[in-house]
C-alpha cells in the first residue's frame, strides 16, 4: 500500500486504511492462534490499563461543564480531558477568551480537587507567545499535562513552548509517520507522545514509536478518538506491553453505542480497563447492527454549534 500503491506518499486516509488492515491482521492471527494479541506482541507488563474520559464536557456554561465532569468523576475515573478555551481557533487569542479558560479551570479544579487529574487540551490553535502565557497561568492549577498548543506540523513551535512551561506537554494526535515522530523526540517537543493507533499504521508503528520515546523518557499516552471498540481494543493491547505506558483516552459518549453494536467488549470499571483474556483483541462487533448506524458526512454546521453551545451566560466569545 505504502510502497507500491502510494509511492512513498503518506496522508491520513492512507494511513487509516493501512492501520485498518494492520489492526484486522493481528485479530486474525490472536484467534488463529488461540491467543490474545498482547500475547503475540511480546506479552503483557500489566494486569490492566488506565483511562482517562473525553467527550463529556458538553454545555452552555461553566457551572453546567463543571457539573458533567463531577459526574465523569463519579463514575469513577481518576483524569479526565477537556478543551477549555472558547471561540474559534485561531493563533491569536484575545484576553476574555483567555480569562474565560482560566475561569474554567479553576471552577474544575476547585469541584473535582486537588487528586483529580485536569489534562487541558489546546488543539494545535495558540502561537508559542499566547501558549507559553497560557500556561504559566494554567500552572498555579496543578494540571497533569497541556495538550497540543501549538501546530504539530511545526514541531519547533511546541519544542519552544516545552522550554518555556512548567507543565508536561503532550503532542501526537495529529502527527501520522514514525519519521516525523522521530523529528518530535529529536527536537526534544514534548514530555508525552499521544500516537492514535488507527492512524499511524496500527499496533506495530504504535510499538516502534514507543520503542523510539523510551530512551528519552517520553511516556506514551495514547490519542483515541475512534470508538470503545476496535480502536480502543488495539490500544489496549498495545498499552499493556510497553513499559513506558502512562494512560490511554476514552471517550464516555461513544461507549454506549459501542456497546449496542459490539457482541464482546472490553470492560471499564473506575478508570481502568482489565486485560480480555479471549484470542485476537477481544471484541467482536454484530455487523447487522452496525450497519444499521452508516457513516454520515460532517459538516460546517456541526463546528459552529459546537461554539455556540460554548459560552457562558452573557458572554460572547470574540472574533466569532
Amino acid at each position: 500500500m505504502y510502497e507500491d500503491f502510494a509511492i512513498k506518499r503518506g496522508s491520513p486516509e492512507l494511513l487509516a486504511a493501512w492501520s485498518a488492515v494492520e489492526i484486522a491482521s493481528w485479530d486474525i492471527l490472536g484467534k488463529r492462534a488461540g491467543l490474545p494479541v498482547y500475547n503475540l506482541i511480546g506479552g503483557a507488563s500489566r494486569e490492566r490499563v488506565r483511562v482517562y474520559a473525553n467527550g463529556w464536557s458538553r454545555g452552555a456554561t461553566i457551572e453546567e461543564r463543571v457539573e458533567r465532569g463531577l459526574q465523569v468523576k463519579a463514575m469513577g475515573f481518576t483524569a479526565a480531558k477537556f478543551d477549555p478555551f472558547p471561540g474559534p481557533w485561531r493563533s491569536f487569542v484575545d484576553r476574555r477568551d483567555e480569562d474565560f479558560a482560566i475561569s474554567y479551570v479553576r471552577a474544575m479544579r476547585e469541584a473535582l480537587g486537588p487528586d483529580f487529574e485536569l489534562l487541558i487540551e489546546a488543539h494545535r490553535r495558540f502561537s508559542p507567545a499566547h501558549a507559553i502565557r497560557i500556561g504559566h497561568r494554567l500552572a498555579e492549577f496543578g494540571i497533569d499535562w497541556y495538550e497540543e498548543p501549538c501546530l504539530s506540523e511545526n514541531i519547533e513551535l511546541v519544542a519552544e513552548v516545552r522550554r518555556a512551561v512548567p507543565i508536561p506537554i503532550v503532542t501526537g494526535e495529529a502527527i501520522y509517520t514514525r519519521e516525523a515522530f522521530f523529528e518530535c523526540l529529536a527536537r526534544r517537543a514534548a514530555d508525552i507522545l499521544n500516537p492514535d493507533i488507527c492512524v499511524i499504521g496500527g499496533i506495530t508503528a504504535m510499538l516502534d514509536i514507543a520503542a523510539m520515546a523510551q530512551p528519552q523518557a517520553v511516556v506514551m499516552a495514547p490519542h483515541n478518538y475512534n470508538s470503545t471498540l476496535i480502536g480502543l481494543a488495539a490500544t489496549v493491547h498495545v498499552s499493556a506491553v510497553i513499559p513506558n505506558f502512562r494512560i490511554a483516552e476514552y471517550f464516555v459518549n461513544f461507549a454506549d453505542l459501542c456497546r449496542d453494536i459490539a457482541t464482546a467488549s472490553l470492560a471499564m470499571q473506575d478508570g481502568w480497563i482489565e486485560l480480555p483474556t479471549s484470542p485476537g483483541l477481544g471484541v467482536d462487533l454484530d455487523v447487522e447492527k452496525l450497519r444499521a448506524h452508516p457513516h454520515q458526512e460532517a459538516t460546517h454546521r456541526g463546528f459552529r454549534q459546537y461554539w455556540e453551545e460554548y459560552p457562558r451566560k452573557g458572554y460572547t466569545p470574540s472574533l466569532r
